[in-house]
């Protein structure tokens, strides 16, 4: 067990110090040193864009998706969201159809659709399902408008995200004097310039 144990955590090491976060290149300054340019350029941090992209994405879904740059999100969204009304308004037809069946059951009426196949009580709890079905619709095409919109806002929070060499995790290997075995640990280090 510690054998294996012992290789997964040295694959995990190597895979951690052989992956680079971006590439740097060399470059010539006026005075004729070497300096770093990075690859990664950054816009500049615009505070307002996580809410603009919410708010863009609670007036139309898929809009707060479009001013971030996510366009491949815009389908997903519709076809979420035209999924569940697609529900909604299929439940709530059932609902109607049981329920006009029933209506016209309680009239005296006795040329129903459902005439010889189901019984009153049947009725009622095929309403009651086509209801429930119909509300648990209503929740989901709700959760997938707040969804939408949490997710404009996290990618406009993640799109101004640092990422740099500044961040780096390695793994660590300290000997343990009183045990004499190895321990084992990351290090995740912060510089700052």
């Amino acid at each position: 067990m510690n054998l294996k144990l012992l290789a997964v955590f040295f694959l995990l090491c190597l895979s951690t110090k052989f992956s680079f976060g971006q590439n740097d290149t060399l470059a010539l300054d006026q005075q004729g040193s070497l300096r770093t340019e990075n690859a990664f350029s950054a816009s500049p941090y615009d505070p307002l864009a996580p809410s603009k992209a919410a708010f863009y994405s609670a007036i139309l879904p898929g809009l707060g998706q479009a001013y971030n740059g996510s366009y491949w999100k815009i389908p997903i969204v519709y076809g979420g969201l035209g999924f569940t009304m697609y529900l909604v308004f299929q439940n709530d037809k059932e609902y109607q159809r049981y329920r006009d069946a029933y209506k016209s059951r309680l009239a005296g009426f006795e040329n129903d659709e459902f005439q010889d196949i189901l019984t009153d009580e049947s009725l009622i709890s095929a309403q009651k399902q086509f209801r429930k079905n119909k509300e648990l619709a209503i929740l989901a095409t709700i959760g997938l408008y707040i969804l939408n919109i949490v997710d404009a806002n996290v990618d406009a929070h993640l799109s101004q995200f640092d990422v740099s060499e500044d961040l780096s995790l390695e793994p660590n290997f300290e000997p343990n004097v009183i045990s004499g075995r190895i321990d084992y640990g990351l290090s995740l280090n912060f510089k700052f310039n």
